[in-house]
């Protein structure tokens, strides 16, 4: 029965409470029926009403809340046209709502009336108006899971969506599930032993055929590292993901200190690494992919604590321990060390020369300093002594083949372990050298060469807005502008992702792409967009360290598209890019029409979710600890960073500053706009049709720069005026 109460609990969601509400606090205030109450939010039933008379094919429209079964109350709208023939069906609707109120305040059920019940009087008749039928609720009839699989993994969306009940036809997206989640629940899936393609959740997002295609999807098999603790030679046999010969290995050992004996593990590069490597041995000097955070520490002792947390969680995990050497050698190698002790060194700065925060990041700034990636850890930690405002300040230098932003929260909370003296709580590390081999042994070669000859073989024109050519740059001369989205917005544009079951990444997809067309002055564009990389990571990759995203090219076509098949499109384009994750950048362009060293892009997008809760005890092991600042770099020179963070969402654009990023972002946050009220209103509107232009910049360019009138005296002729 869609009225019962389980099907009704997923018609009421809201983004306030981040859960479904039970349709039974819906009650009747006062002795009007204009108003309603949900959970303490008074709804004005005439706000419902007049939002669903501007849609227009609606004539009238009536709201209210009902009691059909006794105990379980629902809003209903009752609406007539404008015409017999005009139809509005409800899941449009339901999405006109959608964009304009919050979703506890759209009805479940919508009647279409040839003309609204009155009285003798001509008073609409309240009491007359017809009780829904099912024909009247937009929402997938619950159908309990089938099977012991369907009934296990409907368990792992309950806890990670935090819902009481899932059916078999229920959709992950639709539900609020995004890609993070997706590497939880595939790890939760893993763990009693269901294994699946990833692409089949972003392709067929429901529980049943999420369920179908268990056990057609094997994990690759990581083989043993063969090199035992007491080894005192290390022969090519005991290297299964490395191709060296004796001399090789000798040469590798020779530069580890302490020899034979120090060597844990020694395996290739991931993707990734690989091109974080090429930009680290081609920049001049600096490095892109050094970053740095600068503590604050109120008494020497905490900085102390800080270095021996940090030295603990090095010691737990490989990636850590890990140096690469490329010199003399077939391939670059990842070399793992037994022991690897942090820098940890003091700095003497002199407080007339400045602030000591300033002098310590102009001492080491990343334009200007390298850290050197042979050794491990990749990681150094300098302070001084900062006597002006009584404190310390650290600066930690850490290298971005070592880490990603997930990495980041697992190495922050083993810290805070650490220094709260709960390190035994945490579980066993994960070897970074187990995503080496599902990168290196998974899908072939010969695979992504197919996939991406598909995707990018007729493209033989870069795409690079603002004929912007480097990709090989220190991510110096940059700007940064970030800029929060409005509630309100984000709401309807989350809105739109459930409606139409894909991810909200897919929609920011679109934004970048429509942006890059316009600015580009194409049709089919082409940018590079980080891959989580943790889809296919191999067993614990949702908790591993290490460098797992990839940056791989996407290809959007932004002309005579609709927008809403556009959205559709596009998150077609990242599901079937998940495939192929760990496939090498260089790879991917040379199966593309544009001849190197012309580079097929130059701009990317980052998506990231970053909303994360963080408890009052995990704040008590930061305690006397501040971040002073953070930065992070690229050798892109246009990126728009996208930060998730659960409901809310907020970007940063980084560009040349001869571009201005604040630009950048008022195109950015218009054709946001932009792109979800036409989703909301028409949603077959051709992509091209989409202004990225503020309206600030269009009356600059349309109306300042063609205010050229002036006075001439009209007495004279042209040659006399001369």
């Amino acid at each position: 029965d869609p009225f019962s109460t389980a099907a009704n609990a997923r018609m009421y969601r809201t983004g306030d409470l981040g859960r479904y509400l039970p349709d039974g606090n819906i009650e009747y205030l006062g002795r009007n029926d204009d108003q309603v109450k949900i959970r303490g939010f008074r709804i004005e039933l005439g706000e419902i009403e007049a939002r669903l008379a501007q849609h227009e094919a609606v004539k009238e429209a009536v709201v209210l809340a009902r009691e059909d079964v006794p105990g379980e109350k629902r809003l209903v709208a009752y609406f007539t046209t404008h015409s017999v023939e005009e139809m509005a069906d409800i899941e449009t609707l339901r999405t006109h709502l959608q964009g304009q109120l919050p979703e506890y305040m759209v009805p479940a059920a919508y009647m279409r009336l040839d003309a609204l019940p009155l009285t003798p009087n001509g008073k609409l008749d309240r009491k007359t108006l017809p009780a829904p039928d099912h024909s009247a609720v937009i929402v997938r009839e619950y159908e309990a899971p089938q099977g012991e699989v369907e009934a296990s993994i409907a368990r792992i969306w309950e806890d990670l969506l935090k819902l009481e009940q899932v059916g078999r036809h229920d959709n992950f997206f639709e539900l609020g599930g995004h890609s993070l989640l997706a590497v939880k629940m595939i790890e939760r899936m893993r763990q009693i032993e269901l294994s699946v393609d990833v692409r089949v959740l972003f392709g067929q997002p429901t529980l049943a055929a999420l369920a179908a295609a268990v056990g057609g999807y094997r994990d690759v098999v990581v083989p043993a590292n063969g090199i035992p603790a007491d080894c005192t030679r290390i022969t090519p046999d005991m290297l299964p993901l490395a191709a060296l010969s004796q001399a090789e290995i000798e040469q590798i050992v020779a530069a580890v200190p302490g020899g034979v004996s120090n060597v844990q593990d020694i395996y290739a590069l991931a993707p990734l690494q690989e091109g974080i490597l090429y930009h680290h041995l081609a920049a001049a000097e600096g490095d892109p992919y050094l970053q740095q955070v600068i503590f604050g520490f109120d008494q020497f002792t905490r900085l102390e604590d800080f270095a021996h947390a940090l030295q603990a969680v090095i010691a737990r995990h490989d990636i850590l321990r890990t140096g690469v050497l490329w010199e003399g050698l077939p391939e670059p190698m990842q070399v793992v060390w037994r022991d690897a002790p942090l820098s940890v060194e003091p700095v003497a700065l002199d407080p007339a020369q400045g602030d000591i925060a300033t002098q310590l990041h102009q001492r080491f700034d990343p334009r200007f300093y390298r850290l050197d990636i042979r050794k491990a850890p990749m990681m150094r930690l300098v302070y001084a002594q900062d006597l002006a405002n009584q404190r310390w300040v650290g600066m930690l230098l850490f290298h971005h083949l070592v880490d990603d932003v997930t990495s980041l929260a697992v190495l922050s909370a083993e810290i805070e372990a650490h220094m709260l003296g709960q390190a035994q709580r945490l579980s066993a590390s994960v070897p970074y050298r187990n995503f080496v081999a599902q990168a290196r042994l998974g899908v072939s070669r010969e695979a992504h060469e197919t996939f991406f000859r598909e995707m990018l073989g007729d493209i033989d024109e870069p795409t690079l807005p603002f004929d912007l050519q480097d990709v090989q740059g220190d991510g110096s001369g940059l700007e940064e502008v970030r800029q929060e989205v409005e509630a309100d917005l984000s709401r309807r544009l989350r809105a739109q992702a459930r409606h139409l079951g894909v991810s909200a990444a897919s929609l920011y997809h679109l934004v970048w792409a429509q942006v890059l067309g316009k600015i580009s002055g194409k049709d089919d564009v082409v940018f590079g967009t980080v891959l989580v990389g943790r889809m296919q990571g191999g067993e614990g990759a949702d908790r591993a360290l290490g460098m797992f995203i990839n940056t791989l090219p996407l290809r959007v076509s932004v002309g005579q598209t609709g927008v809403r098949a556009g959205v559709k499109a596009t998150h077609a384009r990242l599901t079937a890019l998940l495939g192929h994750e760990h496939a090498a950048l260089a790879l991917a362009q040379r199966c593309s029409g544009v001849q190197a060293p012309t580079p097929l892009f130059s701009a990317l997008l980052n998506y990231r979710h970053s909303g994360t809760t963080v408890s009052s005890e995990a704040l008590s092991a930061w305690s006397g600890i501040q971040i002073l600042s953070g930065e992070e770099r690229t050798n892109y020179p246009l990126m728009l960073s996208v930060d998730d963070q659960g409901e809310a969402f907020s970007f940063t654009v980084m560009t040349p500053a001869r571009i201005g990023a604040q630009r950048l972002c008022g195109y950015v946050q218009h054709t946001l706009e932009s792109l979800v009220a036409v989703l909301e209103q028409q949603p077959d509107l051709p992509l091209q049709q989409v202004s990225i232009l503020p309206t600030s910049e269009s009356e600059k360019l349309l109306v300042t720069f063609n205010a050229t009138e002036a006075d001439y005296p009209r007495q004279q002729t042209i040659h006399g005026l001369f």
